[in-house]
This record gives structure tokens, C-alpha cells and sequence, in this order.
């Protein structure tokens, strides 16, 4: 197994993260005086408590006063109807209006009339009778309704919209000016389905990639995550109020990437430095650049070396009132998950004023939200919730709602609203799958490839534009979708018949059928299938090898390796994983994420231009490190920071040698992590 340190000291050129993080932070930070705490911006500085964030979005008197009018003309019903937030296939418009919703929501694989194919148009329409309907309630001064959505890769619920890079490709790239221009793309995009509030960014510190929500973390470096936050929140919410402005949503709070084995919805048992250092810096960053909502975690908090067990951070005041809003000074709204309330101990899925009185303003509660409204104004009437949180929350609602530009006009008459063409922008999203490829192995310079060679194409995930977007693409898990649900972009199967010409590329999904020697080159495209969220944990002791849970792959590169034409592996996955027998099957090999819509910019940097010449070089460096063993994630084969290059940067290694193969081996011959070595 290589050393870390020798590659480190042997290639100066590969980048660290260390450098990077501090570049990227000082980027976020300068002249925004994000921070008010003037230690937290010094990277080696550790915090002994919250610091106060300074938002550039200040509340105004006149604005204020406006609020306090709103609130006290309100009944109780009303005020209970501006907590809940519902699902759109659980509430009409009609509904809306007679309980006063706050607001609705769409989960993945939801859409307007539950028909997937719905446009731009369909989208506006709904939410402007949503909207419409909110302002024909009879409260003395109607509030509007705001429409929620899961816009994590773009507006990826939507068909036609495009897909960019999960966020581990975007911590890849190292670039928070490139991540400030896609959550500018993705708010047009949710601007043209009459929506203006996107449940992004994710601000995770991935601790253990067992997590099946890995892919939506930046990094494991806390500052690059914190200088993504910034960049994310301004290009997102602009101008509030703007034609393509949304709003953000800082979430999962907090230390949800944190949790004992990497369990989703599991238990951080991070002492309090650790949540205020590590797992608190996306926040200062999105805080900072004026984030107007924060969505709470499902998992738990407990300081088990301080003997501090919290629970279920849904119903955790200390950090969520103290930590959040009293210390760190933030005055938008503070949303809960999607029925995260029923996990807090003596709360059910429509009953839960732990969660309330611990500092959530809104509750997502999406079907179950009548009885939810109900039990609360009776929580208030017998006064287990005071009226003074009751008002609190409502403020905060409003508030974000008049910063918004709400009580203006329906977001669905904006002028993006119901245009299609504002959902796409292929050369961004082109330009991000090029910035966030890495490159782990170039035996004796393979790549750059000419053009006008005979490449044969393997591999279950060339042609597959589910494989290559992952999870919260179209749907929830991204499993339910074939070809059809993705109207604009290409496979990577595509773009090379594009690059190449299609007499000089030929697809065979497992390598049969085919004479190798008739080929200069052959291009296996493999890696996870999508998943989201729990569905996609790798239950400990399960192992941490690919080719235990995905023995196709390594069964096409045994069918093409080693017969005399290089291989080039192109790696689709959601996290790092431990490779090492894909790798040495491979004469190079590409982490390339999970791209999104736009394979094409996998072949631009692939291919020399017709000249001879490499058009784009590999830029991107590892945002986690490359599991160096199946069983073990604290051990890195290729550190942090790493990447390989062409001669326009560092070459690599002229050889890689055979780096050693382990398969976790239980006695029932499962993959489990009772392993033996295979050498």
C-alpha cells in the first residue's frame, strides 16, 4: 500500500486540502464581515462557545412593527396554521385557505396532479393557486403560503431540469465561485416552477462514509464546507425578494455527517468543541451570507464524555434556541424534517410540543398535518406551549416571508415563472463535471486519449443516466426512473459517440460478444447504484469493498483487463469506497461522483482535441479520503487533497504497483468485515 506522507512529499504538485481550505475560506469571508467573533476567522483559532453571526440581512423597524400588527390581529387557529407545513399531495389549495397553511411542500416524487412529466407551467400553476388562495383567507391581513422543495442538485424533482454534480463532486472541484453559480442556476430553475424556497445547501461534515447521505456533503474539511455555505446562500438568494432569488435552507442542524458508524438518523457522541468547531463552520459560513432558514436534523446529540445525552435534536432548545437563535443570533425560521417530530420521545407524528417549545417555528408535517394543528392550539389552550413561543414562531415566519418578497406578489408570476429554458444550463453544468473529476491512477500516461481510436464501451452505468445522477434525481431514491425521465443532457455513452463519432464506438454492457483486439482502448463505466438516505447506509459490520455489493462491476473489468488493450474505469459513486481490484484492473482511473445530467464533460477531459492536444486538464482533488481497506474508513489509500494530473500539472507516478486486495469474509460466505487477506 502506498504511503501517505511519501506522496505527499515526493509530488509537491498534489494539492492538500489544508491550502485549499484556507484559500476557498478566506474567499467566503473577505469583505463580508460575516463574523462578528473576529477569532472564528482565523482557521486555527478553536472556539470555546457559539459565536454571534452578523447577517447582511438586517430587520428594519418599519418592517418590525408591520410584523407585530400581523401577529396580533391573529387568532390562535391562524397562528397553528402558520406552523404546518403540508405535503402537496395531502393539502388543495382550497385547504390552504380554510386552515391557514403556512406552507406546503413537495417530497421526491411528488409533483403537481402526481403526473411526473409535469412543465414549468404546470408547476407555476399550482403554486399560484396555492398562493391565491392563501390570500383569500379571511384573517385581517392574509399571509401568503411559501412552497418547499428539495432542489439539491438543481431543481432535480423536475423533468427537463438539468442535474449538476452531487456535492461531493462540487467539494471535488474546490472552487466555491463554480458553487455559487450553480445555486444561481438552481434557483432560476426553481423560479420557473412558481417556487421560491429550496431545501439546500447540506451542510454536513461527513465523518464515516458508511452515511448513505455522503454524497451530500462538500468535504471532510470543515472550512471548505464553510466557504461552499457562503457561496451557496448568495448565489442562491441574491437579491431576496429578485425574480431568481430563492430562499436558502442551512441544514441538517447540526452534526448530522457525524453520527457513531455513520448511521442516518443515528447519534453523534461528538463532545460540545466538536459540534462548535467541526460540525458548526457551514453554518457560520450560510449564517453569515444571510441564510433565512435552517432545517433541524433527525439524528441525536450525545456528549458521552461530558455524560450530556440531548436526544433527538428535534427536541434539543439548548442548541436549537440556545445555540442557534440566542447565541448565534439568528432571526429567520427554523424548519423541522419531514415528520422528524414523531422520534422524539413521547411525541407521535402530528403531536409533538417538546419539538415547538425546544425552538422549531414551522413543523413539516406532511399528511398528518390536520390532526397536527389540531393537538397544538390545545397544547397552547392548556398551556404546555406558552403564546409567547407561539408568537416567536409566527414572527419568524412572516418575517422571512416579507424579506422574501411574499406579500408582493405570488412567486409564480415572476418572470422566470412557467419557462422551461430557465431550467437548463448545460455548459455549467458541463463545466462542474470537469472540475470535479479526479484522477487516482495514470499508468505509464494513458490519458489524455487520441481522438480517433476504436473504443469499446463496458459497463452497466455508460448508458445509464440514473446510475450516473444517484439519489434525489426525479424521485426520492432515484431508482424509479428510466432514460425517458431525463430530457436534457447525455450518458457518457453518448458523449463519446458525440466525441468520437459512432463507427468508433461500440457498447457492450458486460463485455461479451465482442473480439478486444479489434479496439485501441476500452472505457468500462461502473459504480453504485442511486439510493438516498438511510436506504443507502453500509450497515456496520458490513464490508466497505464495492465489488462485495456490486460484483458486475468487477466481473466486466476481468472480462476486459489484462488482454493485451488498456482500460480506462470511469467511477460512479457517492462516496469513496474501497477499489483497490477495480484499480488494479485499470490503467486509469477516474473517481467521477455522481456527475448528474452532463457526461459530456467526462469525454472532454478523456479525449486530446484534434490537434493532438489536452483541451482540459483534471482539477479536481479528493474531498475525502480513498478508502485504503474494507473494513476500517479511517484508513486512506489516497489521502485528502489528492488528484493526479497531466503534463499540464504533476504527471503521476510512471507506475502504480498492485496494491493489496482484501475481501470481508463471513462464515455464511457474506461481506462482512470478519475478513481474510487475498494477496
Amino acid at each position: 500500500m502506498p504511503k501517505i506522507a511519501k506522496f505527499n512529499r515526493e509530488n509537491p504538485r498534489v494539492m492538500k486540502m489544508t491550502s485549499i481550505s484556507r484559500i476557498t475560506a478566506a474567499i467566503a469571508l473577505t469583505g463580508a464581515g460575516l463574523l462578528t467573533t473576529a477569532a472564528i476567522a482565523q482557521p486555527n483559532t478553536r472556539l470555546t462557545d457559539w459565536p454571534r453571526i452578523a447577517s447582511p440581512i438586517k430587520a428594519s423597524p418599519e418592517q418590525e412593527a408591520r410584523i407585530r400588527r400581523i401577529v396580533a390581529s391573529m387568532t390562535l387557529a391562524q397562528k397553528i396554521g402558520q406552523m404546518t407545513q403540508a405535503e402537496i399531495k395531502a393539502a388543495t389549495p382550497e385547504q390552504a385557505r380554510e386552515f391557514y397553511l403556512g406552507s406546503v411542500l413537495n417530497g421526491g416524487g411528488s409533483w403537481p396532479a402526481m403526473h411526473k412529466g409535469a412543465s414549468a407551467k404546470e408547476w407555476a400553476a399550482l403554486a399560484d393557486r396555492y398562493y391565491q388562495a392563501s390570500m383569500a383567507s379571511d384573517m385581517k391581513y392574509p399571509v401568503p403560503i411559501i412552497w418547499g422543495i428539495d432542489a439539491v442538485h438543481g431543481n432535480n424533482n423536475v423533468i427537463g431540469a438539468t442535474l449538476y454534480p452531487h456535492n461531493i463532486g462540487l467539494g471535488a472541484a474546490h472552487d466555491p465561485v463554480l458553487v455559487g453559480k450553480i445555486a444561481h442556476a438552481t434557483a432560476r430553475a426553481v423560479r420557473a416552477t412558481g417556487i421560491n424556497w429550496a431545501f439546500a445547501p447540506t451542510l454536513a461534515i461527513v465523518q464515516d462514509e458508511r452515511w448513505g447521505r455522503s454524497y451530500e456533503g462538500f468535504a471532510a474539511d470543515p472550512l471548505l464546507v464553510r466557504a461552499y455555505a457562503a457561496a451557496y446562500v448568495r448565489g442562491a438568494q441574491g437579491r431576496l425578494g429578485a425574480a431568481d432569488s430563492v430562499l436558502a435552507t442551512a441544514k441538517h442542524f447540526i452534526g448530522d455527517g457525524g453520527t457513531f458508524q455513520g448511521k442516518d438518523q443515528g447519534e453523534n457522541r461528538s463532545p460540545l468543541r466538536t459540534l462548535i468547531n467541526t460540525h458548526g463552520q457551514g453554518y457560520y459560513g450560510a449564517l453569515g451570507a444571510g441564510a433565512q432558514t435552517v432545517m433541524v436534523s433527525y439524528s441525536s446529540w450525545n456528549d458521552v464524555a461530558a455524560g450530556n445525552n440531548q436526544g433527538k435534536m428535534h427536541g434539543d432548545k439548548l442548541l436549537i434556541t440556545g445555540a442557534l437563535k440566542q447565541k448565534m443570533g439568528f432571526d429567520g425560521l427554523v424548519v423541522s424534517d419531514w415528520d422528524a417530530i414523531e422520534q422524539v420521545p413521547g411525541c407521535t407524528k402530528s403531536h409533538c410540543p417538546q419539538a415547538i417549545n425546544a425552538g422549531i417555528d414551522m413543523i413539516m408535517v406532511p399528511i398528518e398535518w390536520q390532526a397536527f394543528i389540531k393537538n397544538t392550539i390545545a397544547d397552547v389552550q392548556s398551556g404546555t406551549i406558552p403564546m409567547a413561543r407561539i408568537d416567536d414562531a409566527v414572527s419568524r415566519i412572516i418575517r422571512v416571508k416579507l424579506r422574501a418578497g411574499l406579500f408582493a406578489g405570488s412567486p409564480a408570476k415572476g418572470a422566470l415563472a412557467g419557462d422551461d429554458r430557465a431550467m437548463v444550463n448545460r455548459p455549467l453544468a458541463r463545466a462542474a463535471v470537469r472540475e470535479s473529476l479526479v484522477l487516482l491512477k495514470n499508468q505509464h500516461s494513458l490519458l489524455p486519449l487520441a481522438r480517433g481510436q476504436r473504443v469499446l464501451v463496458v459497463g452497466k452505468s455508460a448508458d445509464s443516466f440514473s446510475n450516473q445522477s444517484g439519489g434525489w434525481s426525479r424521485t426520492w431514491q432515484g431508482t424509479e426512473n428510466t432514460n425517458v425521465d431525463f430530457t436534457t443532457g447525455e450518458t457518457l455513452l453518448t458523449a463519446l459517440k458525440a466525441k468520437l463519432g459512432d463507427a468508433h464506438v461500440t457498447y457492450s454492457a458486460d463485455g461479451s460478444g465482442v473480439n478486444l483486439h479489434d479496439f485501441d482502448t476500452v472505457i468500462a463505466v461502473i459504480g453504485e447504484a442511486p439510493y438516498a438516505e438511510y436506504h443507502g447506509d453500509i450497515t456496520a459490520p458490513a464490508s466497505l469493498e464495492h465489488s462485495a455489493r456490486y460484483p458486475e462491476d468487477r466481473a466486466v473489468l476481468d472480462a476486459v483487463s489484462g488482454k493485451g488493450v488498456p482500460v480506462v474505469t470511469v467511477f460512479y459513486s457517492g462516496r469513496t469506497t474501497y477499489a483497490n481490484d477495480l484499480i488494479n484492473r485499470s490503467d486509469a482511473f477516474v473517481a467521477a461522483w455522481l456527475p448528474g445530467s452532463e457526461a459530456g464533460g467526462i469525454a472532454d477531459v478523456l479525449f486530446r482535441d484534434a490537434r493532438g492536444r489536452p483541451v482540459y486538464d483534471f482539477r479536481g482533488r479528493l474531498p475525502f479520503g480513498w478508502l485504503g481497506d474494507p473494513c476500517d474508513e479511517r484508513i486512506s489509500l489516497f489521502p485528502v487533497g489528492y488528484g493526479l494530473s497531466y503534463g499540464l500539472g504533476y504527471a503521476g507516478p510512471k507506475k502504480l504497483g498492485p496494491l493489496p486486495e482484501m475481501h470481508g469474509i463471513s462464515a455464511e460466505g457474506g461481506a462482512s468485515c470478519k475478513r481474510v487477506a487475498i494477496q
